[in-house]
């Protein structure tokens, strides 16, 4: 086995299978969304043509959808899959909250929660798409005022609840509409149901991934890791590589890789972001390289689907920096990266 060629293919990074940001969103089930600049990037490179205006359009349509979810962190996900997602992980993304305030010595009272709630709805429902600051005077308005910390639990814990996701797409910064606003009315599910459809949309994505990668990249228990693997039945099956033990999909890709390739992979990207041991395709020696231990990605160049240096980008200019070696990066092949991220922004 060959896991960097798989994870590469599964991930979509070489030879994308799909043409819209909704299709990329839908097969990942979800991506991190903290940097709303690198969202962009690493939707549309899984694309077969990248362009910066078809996320826009489906950012906006509600198509997909950023908001709090998984980990307590921004993420990524398509229309079709928000209120599973919801109803599944919330409950887990509420309590590490809750345990987030009390360290930081904040308590929100349930009539308190409610009462911000309510007002949100019509600040947001009014606006159709509302900024922070949209929050902050609307709430003034109403004679509530509080601090900008207080505040963004009251914005997260109303995501969790399905009430709030993002708005229009802004060039910095972020956005909420209601959902019911944005997407469909809310649905029931069954969590068994939702379970196996989360989990086979990580595997799907992320194989092969270990049970230790799912649970950190989903947030759920072990035991309710081990429910979904099982719901699969035998969709998956294991193969053991350097000691561990990997989950694939049995009609997992295994076709396309070209060596040579150079990635210019965004910050927080699902490429390193789901999996809980990463040394895979990132040496421990260069781990600070590609993040810190406060949970901070930066930018990567991949080759040949390892870490091999950072990037960073001006207007109209990309600067790479190597990290195993002036000779790792072909120029070649990075210059072709850099004309593909050149023309997305055009497009």
């Amino acid at each position: 086995m060959d896991p960097v060629s798989r994870r590469l293919l599964s991930q979509q990074l070489i030879c994308p299978q799909f043409s819209t940001p909704k299709e990329v969103v839908g097969w990942m089930g979800a991506m991190q969304a903290q940097d709303t600049k690198g969202m962009r990037w690493a939707v549309a490179m899984r694309t077969k043509k990248p362009s910066l205006s078809a996320f826009k359009k489906a950012f906006d349509s509600g198509e997909i959808v950023r908001f709090h979810l998984m980990r307590g962190t921004w993420q990524l996900v398509s229309a079709e899959d928000y209120w599973q997602m919801v109803g599944l992980c919330s409950p887990k993304a509420v309590a590490v909250t809750r345990g987030w305030m009390a360290g930081n010595g904040i308590s929100i009272p349930d009539e308190e929660l409610f009462r911000i709630r309510e007002m949100l709805c019509r600040i947001v429902g009014d606006k159709r798409s509302a900024t922070k600051e949209d929050i902050v005077r609307g709430l003034a308005e109403r004679g509530i005022s509080m601090d900008d910390h207080r505040l963004s639990y009251h914005i997260r814990m109303s995501e969790f609840d399905g009430v709030l996701c993002s708005g229009d797409l802004l060039p910095v910064k972020a956005s909420y509409s209601l959902s019911t606003d944005k997407l469909s009315e809310r649905k029931s599910f069954d969590r068994d149901e939702a379970l196996m459809h989360l989990t086979l949309k990580y595997f799907r994505h992320a194989q092969p991934a270990t049970l230790e990668d799912f649970a950190w990249w989903s947030g759920l228990s072990m035991g309710d890791c081990r429910r979904g693997i099982g719901l699969l039945g035998d969709r998956l099956h294991t193969e053991k590589w350097h000691g561990r033990e990997f989950y694939l999909m049995d009609d997992a890709r295994t076709r396309g890789f070209r060596k040579g390739r150079c990635i210019l992979l965004p910050p927080f990207d699902e490429y390193l972001i789901s999996y809980k041991s990463r040394d895979i395709v990132l040496p421990q020696e260069h781990s600070h390289r590609a993040h810190n231990n406060r949970g901070i990605f930066w930018p990567v160049v991949l080759a040949d689907g390892r870490a091999a240096g950072n990037w960073s980008s001006t207007k109209d200019k990309i600067t790479v920096v190597p990290f195993c070696g002036d000779d790792c990066i072909n120029p070649e092949a990075i210059d072709t990266e850099i004309s593909r991220y050149l023309d997305y922004l055009k497009r």
